[in-house]
């Protein structure tokens, strides 16, 4: 049961450390929820870079737009 209500979810974890890093959603039990099926979370803050540094967010870059409006 998560705060969204009842999902079948199954754990991602690391195959350097074996850590849990995130969960996938298999299953919504509620049909509000069904657009979570087959995404992902990764919990940022325990993924690490591949020279041991943590990934943060850039508070000041900014998002703008889609690759199609390049295009």
């Amino acid at each position: 049961m998560m705060m969204t209500g009842l999902h079948t979810v199954a754990d991602i974890f690391c195959v350097g450390c074996g850590s849990i890093v995130g969960w996938k959603y298999e299953a919504a039990h509620e049909k509000s929820q069904k657009y979570k099926e087959g995404k992902f979370i990764l919990e940022r803050f325990k993924v690490c870079g591949p020279d041991g540094n943590g990934y943060w967010v850039n508070h000041e870059a900014q998002v703008t737009g889609s690759d199609a409006e390049d295009a």
